[in-house]
């Protein structure tokens, strides 16, 4: 089957998405105690305390995603299980977000959207590929 003409798009759109995600990891990296601390009170702990297994998470979540979608531009099926880790990679900073540091409580309900989307997109991204598979798109 031939490849549909709205997967390069797509792919690309994608691919600035999780560059954007990996422009958010640097930033956190960045973020030096001054400028935790010009954060309010709350956040500064989230900030100052994060356990190295979250920020592994981060990591692998963005860089990750940022690495599907170069295979999915080339059509490779290692998309699939690139994707894959990466969402879990997801998940697992999600977990650390909302049950270890309560974010909803830290930033208010506005805190649940972004990462609902990046769940989202995360999934999209991963069923495109295993579709992409089944239906030859990827090789």
């Amino acid at each position: 089957m031939s490849t549909p003409t709205w997967l390069k798009p797509l792919a690309w759109a994608a691919l600035i998405w999780n560059s954007l995600g990996v422009i958010a990891f640097v930033m956190q990296m960045m973020m030096t105690p001054e400028l935790i601390s010009k954060l309010p009170i709350d956040q500064q702990a989230a900030y100052s305390d994060i356990p190295l297994w979250s920020t592994i998470a981060f990591a692998i979540a963005v860089f990750g995603g940022l690495l599907g979608c170069i295979f999915l531009l080339k059509k490779k099926t290692l998309a699939i299980p690139t994707f894959a880790v990466s969402l879990a990679a997801i998940l697992l900073q999600q977990y650390y977000n909302f049950v270890v540091i309560n974010s909803i409580d830290l930033l208010g309900a506005s805190a649940v959207f972004m990462p609902i989307l990046v769940i989202i997109i995360a999934i999209g991204l991963l069923y495109i590929s295993i579709k992409g598979k089944q239906q030859s798109w990827l090789n």
